[in-house]
């Protein structure tokens, strides 16, 4: 029996308050909002529910707190088909928290409160032990930093292929990065990494409505007539080529898919969509 490719996904999940503004504040300044709407977000948990919506195998690891958006969270990627069994409810911490300002144009504003997320170590990582020749390890810096450098290694020694999004940017060793194949950064993480010298061996740089490159190939952005919220599209994008990776597509075909993918996100409001919205082809 042929064996099925897994995207192991190691990274954070959050319960987002989203506020629509009609634009920015200013520094100092306050403006009126919309009502507070309540969903799931986290770099870690978007990419990998983008992952399964785009047909992969998903196995997550991260924490959430022992409380009731923690258990719904599981719940609810567990509805996307993503194996959520590392996915450790941390009783001395509350689930991640994020503030979202949307403004007309779709752009936003996020500020994180990491909760259990900033409690994810080396202890979790155990699982990753399983990690197959065949398998993707996506991975994002929105939880410790020596935790994503040993998983990193740790995927790597076994033959897996590593995705490494630099986001929100930090700095990593040299050797880390030269792990990943690729490493995703937009224009900001891009210049930050060519600033710290630490060019990637492979890095695959998303533009926005520009498109993306990778080395030599490029990629444009689909179209998008009427954004309604930017949240989370590159993470879409990072689990939509994390999945097309998996099941072997080459890079200029993974990185089509995954534009794709991250132009249909940016037609709901917030990071990830409703489920009933995907049942088809979750099923499929």
């Amino acid at each position: 029996m042929a064996v099925v490719p897994t995207v192991w996904v190691l990274g954070s999940l959050n319960v987002d308050a989203i506020v629509r503004v009609e634009r920015h504040p200013l520094p100092g300044e306050t403006v009126l909002g919309g009502p507070v709407e309540t969903r799931f977000g986290g770099k870690g948990a978007n990419q990998a529910v983008a992952a399964a919506v785009a047909g992969a195998a998903v196995r997550m690891i991260g924490r959430v707190g022992d409380d009731a958006d923690g258990r719904a969270y599981r719940e609810r990627l567990a509805a996307f088909g993503v194996d959520v069994r590392d996915v450790r409810l941390d009783p001395g911490a509350a689930t991640g928290r994020a503030a979202i300002a949307v403004a007309a144009d779709g752009e936003n504003t996020i500020i994180v409160s990491p909760g259990a997320n900033g409690k994810v170590g080396a202890e979790d990582l155990g699982p990753l032990e399983g990690i197959g020749a065949e398998d993707v390890l996506l991975a994002q810096l929105e939880i410790d930093l020596e935790t994503v450098a040993a998983a990193v290694r740790m995927a790597a020694s076994r033959g897996a292929r590593v995705v490494l999004n630099t986001a929100p940017y930090a700095a990593l060793p040299g050797e880390v990065l030269a792990l990943a194949d690729p490493v995703v950064a937009n224009e900001a993480e891009a210049a930050a990494l060519a600033a710290a010298v630490a060019q990637p061996v492979q890095l695959l740089v998303t533009r926005g409505s520009a498109g993306s490159d990778w080395g030599d190939l490029r990629a444009p952005a689909d179209p998008v007539d009427a954004p309604v919220d930017t949240t989370g599209a590159g993470d879409t994008y990072c689990g939509a080529l994390a999945a097309a990776l998996a099941a072997g597509a080459g890079p200029a075909e993974a990185m089509r898919a995954a534009a794709a993918a991250a132009a249909r996100s940016v037609t709901w409001l917030g990071a990830q969509p409703d489920p009933p919205a995907l049942a088809g082809r979750i099923e499929a």
